[in-house]
């Protein structure tokens, strides 16, 4: 049994999905158009990263095979390894949305059972009625923003004004989400997240998925930068997972980064916050140091999707994959015979494709560890997969749905 792993990259999509036409996304292939990229030479950074993606290690646990078997093409430049040392495969969503909390949902065995609300691309995005009552209900003088917009963007442009008046900015995306940025000096931590709890109420007749809390800091001669105190206030699952599973069995689950948020707390016995990829992989060190048998860690890796898929950024997005690959071997080292790690995404992010927002795409599925012998996989049908996996491995009560791949 061991301790298993299910570690997130968030947004890193392998293309291929089926349905991509309906969501506006034909074509669009996270990894392959960034390797495409490094490979033509128009990834590289003076002074920093060049030539073909250089990510060796997740290459010989075989998400390159799993592209290629996801879109028919193999990533460019990156080497094609005959016989990968993970079980190796592609997931397709059957959930009706492409943002972060279907995709885990969906990992964690709850393919999302209903179509989310959305906020139209207009100005104003938000319904009167639900900004009037959130103006009311939280003391506000107004509001900024009320469009969908980048985050980093929209606070360059209000934060000043935001600053001066005390309006929080409000804006929204192609996601179904809510997101309020406020500075947390002028404005107030404490009062933003206060402002999201009741955004949060407002909302859930509509559907929102999330009410993200954007904090930031700075001003208008230096610049304004969002700060790591981000708080998702999720809708629950509307049913048990994989997570409440485990606790019900009396295993302990950590939840580090964003998961916790993610699950409503839900499911979470103990959560490790860390703001972006290098602390949520420490943390995840910490949690493997303390995990005992039977036990779960879940990791959101954040910085693939937040820093660099929603700003284009090709460059940095490669950079990227490259850091996380060169840090992996420290996780192989600490785990212990019968350990089972998962290692997938929960939707794509395209830096090449249009607009900011993420992209329908099929996911990689890597499951190795000690005594693991790499294998093909080939597609699986839903991502719920996974936890069926992971279920079978803990001697969890079989998920739902999903078929295991050991």
């Amino acid at each position: 049994m061991a301790r298993a792993f299910l570690l997130v990259m968030d947004s890193v999509g392998i293309g291929g999905a089926s349905d991509e036409a309906a969501f506006g996304d034909a074509g669009a292939d996270t990894l392959g158009h960034i390797a495409g990229a490094c490979a033509a030479g128009r990834a590289d950074v003076p002074g920093g990263r060049s030539g073909p993606l250089a990510i060796p290690v997740m290459n010989r646990l075989g998400i390159g095979r799993a592209a290629e078997a996801s879109t028919g093409s193999h990533p460019a430049g990156i080497e094609r390894i005959e016989r990968p040392e993970a079980i190796w495969g592609f997931a397709r969503e059957v959930s009706k949305g492409k943002d972060t909390q279907s995709g885990h949902w969906e990992l964690a065995g709850l393919p999302v059972p209903f179509t989310w609300g959305y906020f139209p691309d207009t100005i104003p995005a938000f319904p009167e009625a639900l900004t009037a009552a959130l103006i009311a209900e939280a003391g506000l003088p107004g509001i900024l923003g009320n469009r969908h917009a980048s985050g980093t963007a929209v606070i360059a442009e209000l934060g000043a004004e935001h600053v001066r008046t005390g309006k929080p900015i409000c804006y929204t995306s192609a996601d179904s989400v809510f997101q309020i940025a406020a500075h947390e000096e002028a404005f107030g931590l404490e009062r933003l997240y206060e402002v999201c709890r009741i955004a949060r109420r407002l909302c859930d007749p509509l559907r929102i998925g999330r009410v993200i809390a954007r904090p930031f800091l700075g001003d208008a001669q230096s610049g304004f930068e969002r700060t790591g105190h981000r708080r998702d206030f999720a809708v629950p699952p509307p049913e048990p997972t994989l997570l409440d599973d485990a606790v019900a069995a009396g295993r302990t689950v950590f939840g580090v980064g964003k998961i916790g948020d993610i699950f409503s707390g839900r499911g979470v016995s103990r959560v490790l916050k860390a703001p972006e990829n290098a602390s949520q992989f420490e943390a995840t060190l910490e949690a493997a140091a303390e995990a005992k048998d039977g036990d779960l860690v879940v990791t959101n890796f954040i910085d693939f999707d937040q820093i660099y898929g929603h700003r284009r950024d090709v460059a940095g997005y490669a950079a990227c994959l490259e850091d996380f690959d060169a840090r992996l071997p420290r996780l192989l080292r600490v785990l212990r015979p019968g350990d089972l790690v998962v290692l997938t995404a929960d939707h794509g992010n395209d830096p090449t494709f249009r607009g900011s927002d993420h992209t329908r795409e099929n996911i990689p599925v890597l499951a190795f560890g000690p005594g693991i012998e790499g294998r093909p996989a080939g597609e699986r049908r839903t991502y719920a997969d996974v936890a069926q996996t992971i279920a079978a491995h803990l001697a969890l009560p079989r998920i739902r749905c999903g078929t295991s791949l050991m």
